[in-house]
């Protein structure tokens, strides 16, 4: 089974060493995807702001990878300050529906110039030719 890059050239990505996405077989792992601009560069906003943000950035990869939001399997969420994990509930559930994806949610991890990241796990729509 090969392992692939999916992405366009407007795909978000980091000028840190990493890949936004990795593919293997109809799996998608997609990198952490921060509240940061088309360059990479850290949008510092409210928790709901950089949420919002962080989450458009992963729907992009994950449409740019032949996938989106209704085929995630599981999420990693961080988030900085535990008392924001009640609005991240609230929002979380405008972007994912029950049944739920898995999820694995960490507060008081991120540096002072993140409040919020998330990664995943996804199942392509198509195959690739």
């Amino acid at each position: 089974m090969s392992i692939e890059y999916p992405g366009k050239s407007d795909t978000p990505r980091s000028h840190l060493p990493f890949s936004p996405a990795t593919q293997v077989g109809d799996l998608l792992f997609v990198s952490g995807q921060a509240s940061v601009d088309v360059t990479g560069k850290i949008v510092s906003d409210t928790f709901e702001g950089e949420m919002r943000r962080s989450i458009e950035n992963l729907r992009k990869v994950l449409e740019d990878a032949d996938s989106d939001l209704a085929h995630v399997v599981q999420t990693r969420n961080y988030v900085r300050d535990p008392e924001d994990v009640a609005e991240f509930n609230r929002i979380y559930r405008e972007y994912f529906s029950a049944p739920f994806p898995a999820r694995t949610t960490i507060t008081n991890c991120l540096g002072p110039n993140l409040r919020y990241e998330i990664d995943c796990v996804a199942v392509v729509k198509t195959k690739r030719s």
